[in-house]
Formats: C-alpha cells, structure tokens, sequence
C-alpha cells in the first residue's frame, strides 16, 4: 500500500466520532439531580470531573482531537435542538423504531421562529472543554445537522411562524450558521454536524412504495440548508459531518447502501464525511468516487472499526478494506475511525469503557501502520 504523512489539519487520519460511554458516577448524578437529591452545581462538578478524565484518556491514547464525549447531554441530537430559539421539548408517545430495543419518548417541535441562541447551553460547554485540552491538540465540538429538524414531526408547525417553507429553511441555516460562528469565537476550530437524515433517505429511497418526489425533495432541501449554513465560515475552521445509521444500546435505525444519496452527499461542502462501513448493511465503497467527488480538500473518514461491539478488528482486514477503496478514493483523502460513537444517547452501547478504548486503540494503531505516522 502506498504511504503518505499524516496531517495537522482535521480529520484527522485517525479520528474520535463523538460520544463516549457515561461512566457510572455521571449517570447517577444525572438521576440524583433529577430526584432532587444533588444541585445542578453538584451535577455538573462531577460531569466536569468525568470529561476531565476522559479527555485525558483520549490524549494518552494519542487522538489529535478529543471531544467532551457529550456528557453534558441525554441525546446526541435533541438536547442541542432544544437549546435553539424557536425550539420546544414535547412527549412524542413513540419510541424511535430501532432494530431490537426502543428509546425514551422525547421530542423536539417548532414553538416559534427558529433562530441562534446566544444563551445555548452547548456554548459553555465548549468553553470547559477547550480549557482542559492541551496545547497541540484540538477540541472537537458535535451537534446534530439542521436536517434533524426535518424529520419525526419536528417541523409540522411550520406553517403557524413561517409563508413558506423556503423562509423557514432559511431561518434554520442562518441559525447554524450564527451559531457555528459563536463556536469558533470561543476557540472551536473542529465542528461535527452529525446527521442520521441521509440513512432514513436511503431506506425510503429504496422503497418501492414510498413517495421517492417527497423524498428526492428532502435531499435536495438538505443539500440548500447545509451549504447554506457552511457558507462564509473562517477558513481555518474544519466542518465535517458524521453520517449515522442509528446507534441506541448496540442497535440500528436504517440499511441500506449509500447509492441513491451519493450524488447529494457529493454536493456537500464539508471539509470531511465520517461515513459507517462496519458490516454489510453499508453496502460497498462502489460510490465512494460520487460521495468524494474528487474534492482534493475533502477526506472521507471510513468507520471500518464497529462501535457496537466488544470484538476487536483484525488489522489486516481493516487494511485490505482500506487498499480496496483507492480504487475509487486516494489514500490521501481517506481516514479511519469508528463507525460511530460508544453513547449516542446516555444508555450507551453494550460494552465496557476498557473496550472502547480499546476500539480506538485499534483504530490509532492501524491507522498509523497505514499512513506510515510516527
């Protein structure tokens, strides 16, 4: 396999996800605060203490990027959307329909027009996570895509604030724009828009019985709120997004290849697309050309390593896995990670924290045999 040297600038070529597995000690905070029994000061002296550590994992490791492991949230996307002006928590009365286990009934609804919040509880949370990580390496900060607004009833109130549904998409993109923005004002130079929307697609796209106009609608509105919210942002700042097939106590949302979303994936202005190929329900690297779009800026960021389970990957299959793709990507644009993070939601996958990290051992160690990194 031919080598390249590595890259100081995001992603990287060995690269963190997002969540983290909830240690034992937060997740009881966590229901102490919401007994009544500890204050929100308490709750978050040990949520402080936890990231703390854990970011101190994540550099020992080796990782050039760390994240906060999401622990100051329940849910990888509800709690940031909650967080926007013009967004309302409601009780949804329907599990989201994973593969085998069902989630709690939270949701998110329009209350009235959305737009950035200065106050969002996301922001401080950043702010403590960049204090903590050390020189040379970079604080990475995730929150869902716009897209998640899109779907699960999200946005059925539209129509009560808004005379169409361009002028809401608009408000939506300049929201993540601002928002993004205040991020980097606080030092962020490593964003995540983590997105399951492009899965869900993928399933009703491939289903003869669905309304493919409805659909093909909702993929090109994706594309014009996304690059409408990457538009104009600092050139030092990296944008990726994570494109995610559901992750809920080792369970899964959608299959189904990436074919009939590629040509919109392609049309994305993210600097990097962390994409899930762990097992067979990815489909093959047949469209990684179209999904790239022979972007020399751009790195695909192939999750070959699964976060769902305890067993590890053999090198050499996740290296043959790696070879096979340059035919349609050069190893320069690609990277390696996980296929997702260990906790999407606060429950967290099945299994242990000394095999996550583990995970991402695996995932450092092959990486730098494959890009001949020091």
């Amino acid at each position: 396999m031919t080598t390249t040297t590595t890259t100081l600038t995001a992603p990287f070529r060995f690269d963190v996800v997002g969540s983290l597995l909830r240690p034992a000690s937060l997740k009881k905070a966590h229901e102490q605060l919401a007994a009544g029994e500890i204050t929100a000061e308490q709750e978050l002296e040990i949520q402080h203490a936890e990231i703390k550590r854990i970011v101190d994992e994540q550099v020992k490791l080796g990782l050039k990027a760390v994240t906060d492991g999401e622990f100051s949230r329940s849910w990888w996307h509800l709690d940031f959307l909650w967080g926007l002006t013009g967004v309302g928590k409601y009780d949804y009365h329907q599990s989201y329909k994973f593969k085998g286990d069902h989630t709690r009934t939270d949701n998110a609804e329009l209350i009235g027009k959305v737009a950035y919040n200065l106050d969002h509880p996301f922001f401080d949370a950043f702010s403590y996570l960049q204090s903590i990580v050390p020189e040379g390496v970079l604080a990475k900060q995730t929150i869902p895509s716009p897209t998640m607004l899109f779907r699960d009833n999200r946005s059925d109130n539209w129509s009560k604030f808004y005379d169409s549904w361009d002028a809401y998409l608009t408000d939506l993109a300049q929201a993540y724009h601002e928002t993004i923005l205040h991020f980097y004002d606080l030092g962020c130079r490593y964003i995540q828009l983590d997105d399951t929307t492009w899965a869900f697609l993928i399933s009703k796209l491939n289903d003869p019985d669905a309304d493919h106009a409805t659909y093909t609608k909702w993929a090109n509105d994706a594309v014009t709120v996304i690059n409408a919210a990457l538009a104009d942002l600092p050139a030092d700042l990296t944008v990726t997004t994570h494109i995610c097939r559901g992750n809920f106590k080792s369970t899964y949302l959608f299959s189904g290849s990436y074919d009939v979303v590629a040509p919109y994936l392609g049309q994305l202005n993210y600097d990097g697309l962390f994409l899930e190929y762990d097992n067979e329900r990815a489909g093959g690297f047949e469209v990684l050309d179209q999904i790239w779009n022979h972007d020399a800026h751009k790195r695909l960021v192939l999750g070959l390593v699964t976060s769902k389970f305890p067993e590890l990957e053999k090198t050499a299959d996740i290296k043959a896995r790696l070879q096979e793709t340059t035919t349609k990507v050069p190893l320069s644009n690609l990277a390696l990670s996980t296929q997702c993070g260990f906790a999407s939601t606060e429950e967290g996958n099945q299994l242990t924290e000394a095999q996550q990290w583990a995970k991402l051992a695996l995932v450092i160690g092959t990486a730098k045999e494959v890009w001949s990194i020091d």
